[in-house]
Order: structure tokens, then sequence, then C-alpha cells
């Protein structure tokens, strides 16, 4: 299922490589927002005024841009503002967590049209997880706030490491039965459009970059607190994935070797097995039994499971005990961050996942201890706050891998002469050397 696509493809020449510079050029320009006129295209791209109308005009005649209301006039006639033409496709997402699911849909500039988000244990599998995510897929494909157009791709988050070029999965701490699961394989024999597979933080922090809190910022660490924690890299202005897509795992590096704490990778003594979310519902639990706080004791009389939420309720009440906890926990993942602040130099850090965002103690402790291990000159300009995009950003960030990826010029020329990537899977393909 790939939507309503309407009439085929119409198969046109194949795209020169002068062309194809020039059409990615423009077509950057314009979505990312740099550029919104022909006179912007041509002071902002290098090219000529010539060119600049030939490839605007082949990107208007394939469908790709719109022309939209005048824009303001420099003296003479005022010019017309260009647009991607959002509704000529549709870009499924999932981001999936630790203990949700998260899909949407979004149009061809990234927006997100609708999306639904519901409780979800990612070690229930890939056979049953996916089969979800295509469930929901298909729901709102069919939704009457989905415009009929063509699935032009799909893009999945997943809470481990992901080897980008392939879209597999590599031992997952936290998902067993994924290792090697092919994911991309899957989606794209199912609805037969391009997918793309990344690490959810990844996709927090693309999303964070076009829609959020970094949109004017080049150097960005987004470090996710929740059942795990991880890192996403904006470097100059874009993500940072590294040689395999291993970047940015900072759960597990290790920070105390004291009390022999195994992490569910195998480790003693990882960030993750003593601060993430999982950390903070053990602790929680422990410390219920032993009689140390009333709060988290009266929780566990209930008759549920202590959950990481429920330590920061406990902590927003003044269990002291809660407080503790949270507070160690921000400290830990603090002089974490405080090594990559002296490693990387960033602007801004920003914190998000359920425990980054359940109170302000986490990211109090997460301050202190950053500005407290940092280089001066590191910290000197150095903003650390909460993440405030809604919903989670990797919604968005996941539809932003898609558009890049189908934008660039190492896919645009493979699809582009068949008027859509719809029915082309093999477009995700690393093209052979």
């Amino acid at each position: 299922m790939t939507g309503d696509s309407g009439p085929g493809p119409v198969m046109r020449a194949p795209v020169s490589t002068d062309q194809l510079d020039g059409l990615v050029t423009v077509l950057d320009l314009v979505r990312l927002g740099r550029a919104r006129s022909r006179p912007e295209l041509a002071r902002m791209s290098g090219l000529g005024r010539g060119a600049v109308t030939q490839r605007v005009a082949e990107l208007l005649d394939r469908g790709l841009l719109v022309e939209s209301e005048l824009g303001r006039s420099t003296g003479g006639r005022p010019p017309r503002e260009l647009a991607v033409r959002a509704e000529a496709g549709l870009v499924l997402v999932a981001p999936l967590g630790a203990t949700h699911v998260a899909v949407g849909v979004a149009d061809l500039t990234g927006r997100l049209l609708d999306y639904v988000e519901e409780p979800w244990d990612i070690a229930r599998g890939p056979d049953r997880t996916l089969e979800r995510v295509e469930q929901l897929f298909d729901q709102l494909i069919e939704g009457e706030s989905t415009p009929r157009a063509p699935v032009y791709g799909i893009g999945v988050g997943l809470p481990g490491p992901v080897e980008f070029a392939s879209g597999i999965p590599v031992s997952p701490p936290i998902m067993p039965g994924w290792d090697g699961y092919g994911v991309r394989a899957r989606l794209a024999e199912r609805y037969d459009v391009p997918v793309w597979v990344d690490n959810d933080v990844n996709l927090m922090a693309l999303g964070e970059l076009r829609m959020g809190a970094a949109q004017d910022q080049h150097d960005v660490i987004y470090v996710k607190i929740g059942t795990g924690i991880g890192a996403g890299l904006i470097s100059s202005g874009r993500l940072h994935r590294g040689a395999q897509g291993a970047a940015g795992d900072i759960g597990h590096a290790t920070v105390s070797r004291a009390g022999g704490i195994v992490c569910r990778s195998g480790n003693i003594g990882c960030l993750e097995a003593l601060a993430g979310g999982a950390a903070l519902s053990r602790d929680g639990t422990t410390a219920a039994e032993d009689g140390r706080s009333a709060y988290l004791a009266a929780v566990l009389r209930s008759g549920r499971p202590i959950a990481a939420a429920d330590v920061a309720d406990a902590a927003q009440h003044g269990d002291p005990v809660a407080v503790e906890l949270l507070t160690r926990s921000g400290q830990l993942v603090g002089e974490t961050i405080a090594t990559l602040v002296n490693f990387f130099n960033p602007s801004l850090v920003l914190l998000g996942g359920r425990v980054a965002l359940s109170g302000d103690m986490i990211l109090a402790a997460v301050r202190e201890a950053v500005y407290r291990r940092s280089l001066p000159l590191a910290t000197r300009r150095l903003r650390i706050e909460r993440s405030t995009l809604t919903p989670d950003p990797a919604l968005s960030g996941a539809a932003h891998v898609v558009l890049d990826e189908l934008f660039s010029r190492q896919r645009l020329g493979r699809w582009l002469p068949m008027g859509s990537p719809a029915g082309f899977p093999e477009v995700a393909e690393e093209p052979a050397a």
C-alpha cells in the first residue's frame, strides 16, 4: 500500500550530472528555508541567473516546487516566492522507544499531518512490533487528515545501535530478537518505497535542528534520558552518525565500576545502568522495599511496579530518597556530557526523553556537573536546556531523514526520471562504488 498515487509515473529523460548538481542545490536552498525567490537563489547558490531560472523551471515542471505569493520587492517587480510542493507526496514515520511506539505521516516539507502514540514493549520483538506499526501506518494513510498522495518513503527510529547504510539493528541491548533483523527489507517489501532506519536519538537531534530549539545552531548535543541514555550529535549543521552509525552511544560509557552493577550490554558500570530510567526504577524499588521511601513504598503497595516517573513524582513531593536518586542520575549524566562538551565544544545541549522531562531536578544536576567539570572556554556561551518540541521530535526527525536522503545528490537522480520514488525501494540502497 502506497496511498493513492493517481496515474502511473511518466518516464522522463535521465538527469545529467550538471543538471543534478544545480537541481539539488536549488531544492536544498528552498526546502531548508534559506532562499525563497530566484534572486535569492542566484545570490546564495553560486549559479548564474540563467542556470537558476532553468533549474527552477525544471523543478516546477516536475512538481517538486510551486510558486506562491509575491515576495518583497527590492526595486522593480516583486519576485514570486518558491516553496516545496508539500502535497506531492507523503512520508511515513515510526520512531520506536523502549516502552512506546509513535507513528506519523508528514508531507514533503517534513510537516507532521497526523500521528498516534501508544504504550508498547520493544522486547515483544520485531515481528509483533512492526506488524503493529504497519497497522497504524495503514490507519493513518486512510485517515481523513491525510491527503491522497503517493508515499515517497518511510523513516524508522530504533532505541539501539543501527547500521545506517543497511538499516539493520546491531546487538541492541534492550531489544531482544532484533539483532540483524531486516527492518528496511520488511517495510520496503510491504509498502514498495524506500526505507531508512536510524537510532532514535539521531532522529530527535535532527528534529530539533529542523523544527525546534536547534534551528539556528551549528554544533549541538541532544541527550535522551529515558529507559536508556544516548546522544545525537549535530556538527557544523549536519547530523553526525560516524562511520557505521554508532556515534553518540554514551549510555554504555563506563562511569563507575563500584557496586558491580551489570548493564544490559553485559558490561559493568555503564551510565545507562546507573542513571537511566530502568536504573531509577530499580533503585526506587529497593528504597521502597527497604522502607527508606514512604512515598515509593505506597506505590509498591498499590500493586504496580515502580517506574522512573514514580521516582520523579516522589521527588516533587519532597521525598528525600527520590531527590537523591534523581540528583545522582543528573550528576552522572552531566559528568559524561562534560566530557563531550570539552571534546566537541557545542553551543547547545538539549535534554530530552521521559526522565529528562520529568522535572527540574535532573536539569539542575546536569547543568551543575557540566559547568563544574568542563573547561571555561567550552562553557562560555554554552546553553543547556530541555527540549520543548512537541510532539516527540523524533517524528519530525524521521521525516527529515527521509527527505534529506531522497533529495540528496546521491539519490535524486535515481528516481526523478520516474516522477516519484514510490515503487522504487532500491533508491534507499547504497549505490555500488
